[in-house]
């Protein structure tokens, strides 16, 4: 027992050494997009797309998620010449830590400063991914007139955090974010950043950005106070007003059968709810692919059914 307890260190300590090498062999790594000051700390952006007269797409990630999740998609939305932001939330990727906890109400916060220090006009299209769900809605609770649609992908609402489906989902994913966290922690994640894919479908430069924030304790660590949080950010997103109805609202799926129909139809609530709501099941799609070059498409046609509709409505 005890030799096969050392051998079992050994190896790990190889598994761990092996990946350090690994990812400093890789050299130094230039992430795309900008560093924005919001009052003593920077979070990292990533804009593409010209300025136009149509509104810009501001993306939020999900749980784990930075603004490499959606680099397919901002690529198709700019040869289409949509404009498009996503950005590192803070802890995340290479933006500075934020204070905690990382609930929605802190996420909110740092995202309402970095618009106004960015430059970037407004009023948005807001396009959410999974946990996200719970950012929008806060979000556009509290800067109505910085909002003129959404695009919601595979997107959670607070209200889901009543369903006992959610409970037992919660219990496994918190567990899991933990072991996530621990074990980037401690590098045994390293030898990972060449051997795993980014999960999503992603082009060069965003592929190469999620496999660094794989590695990546602090950002392992991060994204686990934000799972631990959900319920209370799904407390406070509740609180806030409803999307107004006025606004396109697009809900787009993974076509698979995923966590079950009664997900599904919680996250088509806001669809429902708008005078001009459009939803999409991608068939074949994940939770995470439905984000990549394969079928990122319906993100497109989601924000061009919203822009459809404004512009009708001009």
């Amino acid at each position: 027992m005890r030799r096969m307890l050392i051998g079992l260190a050994l190896v790990l300590i190889a598994w761990i050494a092996g990946g350090a090498v690994m990812v400093a062999a890789a050299g130094p790594f230039r992430p795309s997009g900008r560093f924005v000051d919001i009052g003593g700390r920077k979070l990292r952006l990533v804009c593409t797309g010209p300025q136009s007269d149509k509104p810009t797409v501001w993306m939020e990630a999900g749980a784990f998620g930075l603004a490499a999740d959606f680099a397919a998609i901002q690529e198709k939305l700019a040869t289409k010449g949509i404009r498009s932001c996503a950005y590192d939330r803070a802890g995340m990727g290479w933006s500075d830590d934020g204070p905690k906890p990382r609930d929605s109400k802190a996420i909110v916060g740092d995202l309402e400063k970095l618009i106004a220090a960015s430059g970037e006009r407004g009023p948005f299209i807001l396009m959410g991914h999974s946990m996200a769900g719970l950012h929008t809605r806060l979000f556009a609770g509290r800067n109505p007139q910085n909002v003129v649609g959404l695009v919601l992908i595979e997107a959670t609402t607070p209200e889901q955090i009543d369903s006992t489906g959610t409970h037992k989902f919660l219990t496994a994913f918190t567990a899991i974010s933990r072991l996530a966290a621990a074990s980037a922690s401690v590098g045994t994640t390293a030898p990972f950043y060449y051997v795993a894919g980014d999960r999503i479908g992603l082009p060069p430069q965003g592929s190469a950005e999620k496999r660094h924030a794989y590695v990546s304790g602090r950002h392992a660590r991060t994204a686990e106070n934000e799972v631990v949080n959900w319920p209370r950010s799904a407390a406070e997103a509740k609180l806030a007003p409803p999307y107004d109805p006025r606004w396109p609202v697009a809900v787009i799926v993974a076509g698979g059968r995923g966590l079950g129909p009664e997900w599904n139809d919680a996250r088509r609530v806001p669809e429902r709810a708008s005078q001009a709501g459009s939803f999409e099941a991608v068939e074949g799609a994940s939770h995470t692919t439905v984000l990549g070059l394969k079928y990122g498409d319906a993100a497109v046609r989601g924000v061009e059914h919203v822009l459809a509709h404004l512009a009708a409505g001009a």
